[in-house]
């Protein structure tokens, strides 16, 4: 039989997979600290790598150099 401080973990991981944030977690488990919940989580390799790439892709579209528009050219 699953202990149920491993299907706390588990709990919680999947509520933090599925969005929930950290400070609602907490709330959830009753824990004091956040420090105490991110102990709980055990993150996504997958999930992480994701983030650092939408991450990563929004900041190069900042980045980008915004061209001015085309002229409009009008033909009779």
């Amino acid at each position: 039989m699953t202990p149920p401080r491993d299907l706390r973990h588990t709990g919680l991981t999947w509520f933090a997979h599925a969005g929930v944030q950290v400070h609602v977690l907490r709330r959830i488990a009753g824990h004091g600290s956040l420090t105490t919940t991110q102990r709980y989580l055990h993150p996504d390799v997958h999930k992480i790598t994701a983030a650092g790439a939408a991450f990563s892709a929004r900041l190069s579209v900042l980045r980008a150099p915004r061209s001015l528009p085309s002229p409009i050219v009008v033909t009779r």
